[in-house]
């Protein structure tokens, strides 16, 4: 199996994905045509932890209306990945 270079887009951070990183769960925003497999396998050689399960989610882009003109946009949609790792692994990347 190749893995995509870009499969990890962003890191997630807001107060709930704080909570998360207590319990060993991170959040990132990935490619949508990424895998689990190819997220678990990514995020595992990017930061050498152990992955124990992923869970995606996909968020339709919201419609907005433009404040000039009586017209609507979209914001892009996102497919988001939450990574639970193995035992007592972290990501140093977050921690602080």
């Amino acid at each position: 199996m190749q893995i995509a270079k870009n499969v990890l887009l962003k890191p997630i951070i807001s107060e709930k994905t704080y909570k998360m990183m207590d319990e060993g769960a991170y959040v990132f925003v990935v490619d949508p045509r990424a895998s689990k497999v190819e997220i678990k396998d990514s995020v595992e050689t990017a930061f050498q932890v152990r992955v124990r399960s992923v869970n995606t989610l996909n968020r339709k882009g919201k419609r907005k209306r433009n404040k000039r003109t009586p017209t609507f946009g979209q914001r892009s949609s996102t497919k988001r990945a939450i990574v639970r790792l193995v035992g007592e692994d972290r990501i140093e990347l977050f921690e602080t």
